[in-house]
């Protein structure tokens, strides 16, 4: 996106311009149609020159439309979990996710597809799950090593990137794999309960 454009002038205009741009970005991804900014610019009303001062080609948009679903922040995630144990909230927050990724799939694997394309970094990559889990892990007597350990571990068995090694590479449908990475949350719940008898 231009930001310097974004930024100057009519702010919350070219904001509100930009979000109409995003959306209609996200209803094809979400259908899984291939599009252009001239099918952008249809679909927005707009003129494709006003697309492309904010997105200068599909594949970045396409990128930014996938980043753009908000979900819920981990803080209130963590508010509004309803079980008692640290494995039931961990499986919660698991579920949060993963409904969230499947229900995006096709958006969450063209933004995996365009950024390995483009060899974009993304040091961010989950860095809400991990947040979730951190939270989560805050309210323990557990050492800083095994809550940041149990972090980055649960992490691995939410969103996008399990979901498409359970799918594409074991042969998975959405409930088996959702079924296996509960299976891997139990398992670790149990494991790292049992190592600090």
């Amino acid at each position: 996106m231009n930001e310097s454009y974004v930024n100057s002038g009519r702010t919350n205009q070219k904001l509100e311009t930009r979000s109409k741009i995003l959306v209609s970005a996200q209803y094809f991804l979400n259908n899984g149609l291939e599009f252009n900014l001239e099918d952008i610019a249809k679909r927005t009303k707009i003129s494709r020159a006003t697309v492309y001062r904010y997105f200068p080609n599909v594949d970045i948009l396409a990128a930014e439309a996938a980043l753009d679903i908000i979900p819920k922040s981990p803080e209130i995630i963590c508010k509004n979990l309803k079980g008692t144990s640290m494995e039931d909230k961990a499986l919660e927050i698991q579920d949060y996710y993963n409904t969230l990724v499947i229900d995006h799939e096709k958006l969450f694997r063209k933004y995996l597809s365009t950024v390995l394309d483009l060899n974009i970094s993304t040091p961010k990559r989950g860095a809400r799950r991990k947040k979730t889990l951190q939270l989560l892990f805050e309210q323990t007597n557990f050492t800083n090593k095994e809550k940041e350990d149990l972090s980055n571990l649960f992490t691995i068995l939410m969103g996008i990137e399990p979901l498409v090694v359970t799918k594409d590479v074991c042969g998975l449908n959405n409930k088996e794999s959702i079924e296996l990475m509960k299976w891997g949350i139990k398992l670790l719940c149990i494991g790292f309960m049992d190592s600090r008898k």
